[in-house]
């Protein structure tokens, strides 16, 4: 979903306020109202952080059939959209794009022959891009309701961590009791995620990667072994505990690190890669990091997993935006997680619009820095960074686990609220 297409159009002759009524019936010379506005940020092309401006939109929401409109009150960043800004994310749409793949807020309008969704209700979003905008309109199939008790912040850092964390471990990797699995960048926001999954499963043992100021907080969560991936060679240090390696590898980095995750499967091991993390080192596109992770990318062939007895996934929630019934049986499953109280996202820090937007000239970051964050935010709605600090940052941290940090709202604006 493209920027444009996630805006809200303008509203038709038709639905013309009390004013243009006025003026058309000859009763009053006062002129014709202005439409509403909203903001959106947009990239308008691929490079480093001046790359997304502002922009005001104006219009009312107006679904087509099968579609909702939403005021969203929170939306996430997440590792795709900072490929996608430095152009590395092929499921982007032509620019200039609103990007954001994930989102929570209140249904302002339905769309002719919507159903199981009313004005007012809460609801997660989940789309291909689109969501860094105060009023988007998304079909009805791509909507979710938020569980009873869960906040905005928590919605918009749900959707896409989960998903990916539960079918890359129970869809793919077919996690069972007493089994192993090493989870990279496991302080991350799929990491989180796929470390409280395994949680609900009997005794699991968990490697998990991460810096080392986060070791303590991925202990309480019940990662077993954390390794320092900046100063140990992981692949040694599992293998010093389980010598034979471990039943699933979960890897995000690509080039090198997935070689060595297939050497590290025992028999009938599973190593599932959904993300090239190594690619991203800085603001804008490093060449030389995509030359050595493609020149080190993994290649088998299917005669050598014959006689190694081990498999290999490829997971990207990108390409499943057409699967409405096969995610929607997941978000039903994380949901009654949720409610039993066996999952719940982490979020680091709630920090006021106005201090992100008056430092990022300085280059300000916020505690729990990871590699890359947002360098710009709406005062109209919470935007959060979401699950892109664990496993590859550059800056000082505080420690602890770092899955999102929230940035608040203003009020919602009147001529945008839910009835």
């Amino acid at each position: 979903m493209s920027g444009e297409e996630a805006s809200a159009p303008p509203a038709p002759a038709e639905q013309a306020g009390p004013a243009e009524q006025q003026q058309a019936a000859g009763g009053g010379d006062a002129p014709p109202a202005e439409p509403p506005q909203y903001r959106a940020l947009v990239l308008s092309g691929f490079g480093g952080y001046e790359k997304v401006k502002v922009q005001v939109r104006r219009g009312e929401p107006s679904p087509r059939p099968g579609e909702l409109a939403v005021r969203v009150r929170a939306c996430g960043l997440n590792f795709a959209d900072l490929l996608a800004r430095q152009g590395l994310y092929d499921r982007l749409p032509p620019l200039p794009v609103s990007p954001g793949m994930e989102g929570a807020g209140t249904v302002l309008a339905l769309g002719e022959g919507v159903t199981g969704r009313q004005v007012g209700d809460k609801v997660m979003v989940l789309a291909r891009a689109g969501l860094w905008q105060e009023v988007v309109t998304v079909p009805a199939n791509q909507t979710y309701l938020m569980p009873e008790g869960m906040s905005f912040e928590e919605a918009a850092s749900f959707l896409v961590n989960y998903i990916t964390a539960y079918m890359i471990l129970f869809d793919f990797g077919n996690l069972r009791p007493n089994q192993s699995i090493l989870i990279h960048m496991a302080a991350g926001g799929v990491g989180t995620a796929a470390v409280q999954l395994c949680k609900t499963v009997e005794n699991v043992t968990i490697f998990g990667t991460a810096s080392a100021s986060k070791h303590d907080a991925l202990r309480e969560s019940g990662v077993a072994h954390p390794i320092d991936y900046r100063s140990m060679d992981y692949v040694e240090e599992v293998r010093k505990i389980s010598p034979k390696g471990v039943d699933i590898v979960l890897d995000p980095l690509g080039g090198s690190d997935t070689s060595k995750a297939f050497s590290l499967l025992k028999p009938m091991g599973k190593l599932i890669t959904y993300g090239v993390a190594n690619l991203l080192t800085g603001q804008k596109k490093n060449l030389m990091a995509m030359a050595k992770t493609w020149w080190n990318q993994f290649s088998i062939n299917a005669l050598q997993l014959l006689h190694l007895n081990k498999a290999v996934c490829g997971y990207n929630l990108g390409y499943m935006d057409e699967e409405f019934e096969l995610i929607e049986g997941v978000v039903a499953k994380l949901v009654s997680l949720y409610n039993q109280g066996k999952i719940k996202p982490k979020i680091d820090s709630v920090w006021p619009f106005e201090q992100v937007s008056l430092s990022r000239g300085a280059g300000w970051q916020p505690p729990c820095v990871g590699g890359e964050l947002l360098f710009l935010f709406l005062a109209g709605f919470w935007v959060m960074v979401s699950g892109i600090c664990g496993g590859f940052s550059q800056g000082p941290s505080q420690g602890g686990l770092c899955c999102a940090i929230i940035w608040t709202c203003t009020p919602e604006p009147a001529h945008f609220q839910s009835k």
